[in-house]
């Protein structure tokens, strides 16, 4: 059993910055390619973000490319979002996820993958 806990959602003016946190139970967590999602009112979850294994390769959705960064400490079972420049569309639930797997790049359908967080909000103001 995987357990996924997220932190760091807030309110933002349009064009701050701020920085989410997925903890990850379990020793086996440098095994897993870790994503990230989001869902805003009345639409679809949609892929954010995925970082391999070691941390050193990374994917990004074209809507986040070149403002939204993600790391991993292996170390301390964590995976981070950097996200700047945020816009009133970066508006919504996000969710770190993991389908137990190893494979890069990772799905970026949400039904392929296994365990999931509760979520953290993010609201941008104009």
């Amino acid at each position: 059993q995987v357990h996924l806990v997220e932190s760091g959602g807030g309110l933002v003016q349009a064009g701050g910055s701020l920085r989410l946190s997925c903890v990850v139970s379990g020793s086996t967590f440098r095994r897993y390619v870790i994503s990230w999602f989001r869902q805003a009112p009345g639409k679809e979850r949609e892929f954010v973000a995925a970082i391999s294994r070691g941390g050193s390769t990374t994917s990004y959705a074209d809507s986040v490319k070149g403002r939204f960064t993600i790391s991993r400490d292996n170390a301390k079972n964590t995976v981070s979002l950097q996200m700047n420049s945020l816009k009133p569309e970066d508006t919504a639930v996000y969710y770190c996820a993991t389908d137990s797997g190893s494979a890069y790049p990772p799905p970026r359908r949400p039904n392929s993958y296994d365990y999931w967080g509760q979520g953290t909000q993010v609201t941008v103001s104009s």
